[in-house]
């Protein structure tokens, strides 16, 4: 029998309205939303349901993100449902710690909450930006880099077929016509900052001190680290992986094949959004991926696991 991933979604997955149905319907999802909301300096009920800037900004979107999977996940558990595998795109990265048992959700909520404000504190010095690179290599990518004056790096290998870059921002305007040139597509990104770049540096020494009084428990499930795209098997290196994270491209590609070889055939992918399930689709679609972001989710998940 085949294994399944838990899989988590990062930052571009919010909306107005995330996890609003689950948490309504599901009294343990509704209880760790309420956890979360009691710990943070804000509303969260009002953030992720009413109309506001605040969603897409960074401060304040990651904790979001982070509590309505975890409230997701709650709901997964609770049906019986089990994951060999977890893993998460950058700041999901963050879910899967908490769904292996490795970190509390109260303290994930507090270090994920200084993880936003330092990102987007590193962004707002250094203007810098993102652009997804669609159907292009790695190699045409950095001919493209090598004609541009100014920092440019590639900052998220998502797929085969997606690749994000990062950068200054007068460097990324003069490196599109270039890319258009060169019949490489080319999408910038509404983002804030040039994340899983050099630019967050000044945001990984930030979040060092809050990272080093981490105590971490043993896993009961094991995680895949971005930094590395491989299963962490030593929890000592836990810690220099989630800062090194945030300034370090992030591997999701290797992590998606990684799982596949240790023989993963079943991804559920649990919070806002479907971002992972279409590119799982673009590295593998012989592999079944299931979207837990509605109480449909929930049922086509409930489904599966019934006749598997």
């Amino acid at each position: 029998m085949g294994k399944i991933a838990f899989i988590f979604p990062g930052q571009g997955a919010q909306h107005v309205g995330m996890g609003r149905e689950i948490i309504s319907n599901y009294i343990e999802s509704k209880k760790v939303f309420d956890q979360a909301n009691d710990l943070l300096d804000f509303d969260l009920y009002d953030l992720c349901n009413t109309e506001n800037t605040k969603i897409n900004d960074t401060a304040y979107t990651q904790v979001a993100l982070l509590s309505v999977s975890i409230a997701t996940l709650k709901v997964i558990e609770d049906m019986g449902v089990k994951a060999d595998y977890l893993a998460g795109l950058s700041l999901g990265e963050y879910s899967a710690l908490v769904a292996s048992g490795l970190l509390s959700f109260d303290e994930a909520i507090d270090i994920v909450r200084k993880r936003g404000q330092y990102m987007q504190e590193a962004a707002l010095e250094t203007d810098g930006g993102m652009a997804a690179i669609i159907g292009s290599s790695q190699a045409a990518i950095l001919e493209v880099f090598n004609q541009v004056d100014g920092y440019l790096t590639i900052a998220n290998y998502n797929s085969s077929k997606q690749i994000v870059i990062a950068g200054e921002k007068a460097a990324l305007d003069k490196s599109y016509p270039l890319f258009e040139a060169a019949k490489i597509k080319v999408i910038p990104l509404n983002v804030s900052g040039a994340f899983h770049s050099d630019l967050m540096a000044g945001a990984a020494e930030k979040l060092r001190p809050r990272l080093e009084s981490v105590i971490f428990s043993e896993y009961k499930t094991p995680y895949l680290s971005n930094v590395t795209g491989k299963v962490v098997t030593d929890i000592s290196q836990i810690k220099n992986l989630l800062i090194t994270q945030v300034k370090s491209p992030v591997l999701w590609e290797n992590n998606v094949l990684e799982m596949i070889d240790l023989g993963v055939d079943t991804f559920i992918e649990i919070g806002p959004g479907n971002t992972l399930a279409g590119l799982i689709k673009k590295i593998d679609r012989k592999k079944k991926v299931i979207s837990v972001n509605s109480i449909d989710g929930l049922e086509e998940l409930k489904t599966f696991m019934e006749d598997k």
